[in-house]
């Protein structure tokens, strides 16, 4: 059964993926070309804390910096909207429950090579990594969590943002809904 564009409508489209895939990028563009409002929830927590994020990791640590992201992220209580998401969000099982509940997740993916070479900000972008990670290790221990929060996966290898909008769109058009839940029997 394919979604009717009305079915959509009200549910949003989350963009997650590695740093430097281009979630913000491709979320405004995809705002854009939908007619919706698009949140940025690293732009939100940034906002909503006074400070950037590579400030609060230096200032409050790993630990408190991840409870303040899935705070923040289980409070959105937005529809129709396009959401890029902070890298990590991954992390908390209670958050992506929350952000799959109201939309369509969808994982920006490109492989580590092309990565490495769009992040030249890594220690100043307030990037969630344990002290002394490598980067390659980081996206190894992240690509499986992406896949299983994800509807679906988007390659971004050698597109375009436009391009990779475009491929969003087409595979919205058939996209297929989770079944809803049945109602467990109290009764047992």
């Amino acid at each position: 059964m394919k979604s009717s564009p009305k079915a959509l409508t009200k549910r949003n489209i989350i963009l997650i993926g590695m740093p430097g895939v281009g979630k913000s990028t491709v979320g405004v563009l995809l705002a854009k070309a939908l007619s919706r409002d698009f949140l940025d929830t690293d732009v939100y927590i940034q906002a909503k804390e006074g400070r950037t994020l590579q400030e609060i990791i230096d200032q409050e640590g790993l630990d408190v910096f991840c409870q303040i992201e899935e705070r923040h992220v289980r409070s959105l209580r937005f529809r129709s909207s396009v959401i890029a998401t902070g890298g990590s969000v991954v992390y908390y099982p209670a958050a992506m429950a929350h952000l799959r509940s109201s939309g369509i997740v969808i994982h920006l993916e490109l492989a580590l090579a092309p990565l490495k070479k769009r992040l030249t900000n890594l220690p100043t972008r307030g990037v969630v990594m344990a002290p002394g990670q490598k980067f390659g290790q980081l996206f190894d221990e992240r690509l499986p969590l992406y896949q299983k929060y994800a509807h679906f996966t988007i390659d971004c290898a050698g597109c375009t943002h436009e391009e990779v909008v475009a491929k969003i769109i087409r595979r919205l058009r058939g996209w297929t809904p989770d079944p809803p839940l049945k109602r467990m029997n109290k009764n047992y």
